[in-house]
């Protein structure tokens, strides 16, 4: 904490997931991502409170948001802002073909 010096880096933090392209596996990323950011924040310690939730068609989510509240909780997430990719042999594929999914967080 000594070097979350941030003007906000003590405040709470809200993370919202959104799926990218890819369909299917895409929004199972996204509930991937979700589900560690959740048990990364229970593990912490930080109180939070799941205020939006799409579910996906098939499979994942279609949006999720979440607020995080916490000492330091934005100085410890504001990295994670971006494109996260994945690169798996799709589930959700019959011939079990390798597909990148994406996700916005």
């Amino acid at each position: 904490e000594s070097l979350l010096r941030g003007k906000n880096d003590h405040a709470n933090a809200i993370i919202s997931i959104h799926p990218g392209a890819g369909g299917t596996d895409s929004c199972d990323w996204a509930e991937i991502l979700l589900r560690m950011y959740l048990g990364w924040t229970e593990k912490r310690g930080y109180q939070r409170r799941l205020v939006e939730y799409i579910a996906g068609e098939e499979a994942g989510i279609k949006t999720a948001t979440v607020v995080v509240e916490g000492r330091f909780a934005y100085g410890h997430l504001k990295g994670e802002v971006g494109i996260h990719r994945l690169v798996r042999i799709s589930p959700f594929d019959s011939a079990h073909r390798r597909h990148t999914s994406f996700a916005a967080v």
